[in-house]
């Protein structure tokens, strides 16, 4: 039961028999996932990876949030201003709360509370020196490592990974979340463990949900693979409010984005709609309704609901508003949540959204 909560809707896990070992022998396990404060909260964030963090919850997992207000500031989020920074992790503490992960459930730490102990900065230095350059560099896929190979490049950027691995050996954990984007960083962790003395941490990797644009352009700039490069380069991003639904948009904004978003007919691979219906509303609510004019349909499966889109018997508006509207359910207890805290939610609006 335990190991199923974990393992579902996760696009890798490293590796199943350390987890399902760690299982059975630690009954409360220690596990985390780093979030940058930059933005306003949209689904790919807040039902993917809020669900999985629920998973573990559920699974009994001593979980942190970890709320990397000094990564965001290194990496020129929300212009490097702290005071937006933490203004930012503070609404992400709620989005969480509104999605249904109880605060006294989950721990939330700052990292600038690791960084005010010199014994982290030790374990920083450590990674760096049993890490090579090239190495570094390959871990800064969210960056685009096309700017990391040449140029004007801030040196601070290079301590990023470093601190990220730091994170973990200095927590203890014994698992670390996040999308498939921050894989690079994850095996660094791994492959330097052994030789600081430090157990190597479980990772479980969940999906990148795509922009509502579609699949963006392959160019090698985030990953050699190049189907994770096209991955990371379509991933829904908050910086492009047009192109993604956040947790709290209201009904005719979500239904407003669908009608605009890019649908092929008759095709599922690459198709952002189809990937909704995939990733977060059969893992949400294990259906959907079509409605089409001879009638309403009710897909039990996404293997169903695939089926017949690719013989052309949903057409691509039906669909659009069929998730829309299974968006708008799922999305409820948020807004709701919000009508408490519209001044919370006004002030992170005002605020620019960064990649």
């Amino acid at each position: 039961m335990r190991l199923n909560l974990v393992l579902r809707n996760t696009e890798e896990v490293i590796s199943q028999e350390e987890l399902k070992k760690l299982l059975e022998e630690k009954p409360r396990p220690k596990a985390y996932w780093g979030f940058e404060c930059s933005g306003l909260m949209h689904i790919g964030m807040g039902l993917i990876t809020g669900s999985k963090i629920k998973d573990l919850v559920d699974a009994g997992f001593d979980y942190v949030i970890f709320l990397a207000d000094w990564h965001s500031w290194i990496n020129n989020k929300l212009g490097g201003d702290m005071e937006k920074i933490r203004l930012v992790g503070e609404y992400f503490k709620h989005c969480f709360t509104a999605l249904g992960i109880p605060p006294d459930k989950v721990r939330y730490i700052w990292s600038s509370e690791l960084t005010s102990d010199s014994r982290y900065w030790e374990i920083v230095i450590k990674v760096a020196k049993n890490s090579t350059l090239n190495r570094i560099r390959r871990s800064l896929p969210i960056m685009g490592r096309g700017l990391t190979e040449g140029g004007d490049i801030e040196a601070a950027w290079l301590i990023y990974p470093c601190m990220q691995v730091a994170d973990i050996f200095y927590m203890d954990l014994d698992v670390a979340c996040g999308g498939i984007d921050q894989r690079k960083a994850h095996m660094l962790a791994r492959d330097v463990a052994d030789k600081l003395g430090f157990k190597k941490p479980i990772c479980v990797h969940t999906p990148l949900l795509m922009g509502l644009e579609g699949p963006g352009e392959v160019k090698g700039e985030f990953d050699e693979d190049q189907k994770t490069d096209l991955n990371i380069a379509s991933k829904m991003s908050k910086s492009l409010p047009e192109r993604c639904i956040f947790i709290h948009d209201e009904p005719e904004e979500i239904k407003l984005k669908l009608r605009k978003a890019y649908c092929p007919p008759r095709e599922s691979t690459g198709n952002p709609v189809m990937e909704l219906a995939r990733l977060v509303v059969y893992p949400k609510l294990g259906k959907l309704m079509v409605k089409r004019p001879s009638g309403e349909v009710e897909f039990v499966s996404y293997g169903e609901l695939e089926a017949a889109y690719l013989k052309g018997e949903v057409h691509p508006l039906d669909l659009k508003e069929a998730i829309a509207e299974a968006l708008i359910e799922i999305l409820k207890p948020v807004r709701e949540y919000f009508k408490g805290r519209s001044k919370l939610l006004e002030k992170v609006k005002a605020i620019e959204a960064t990649r």
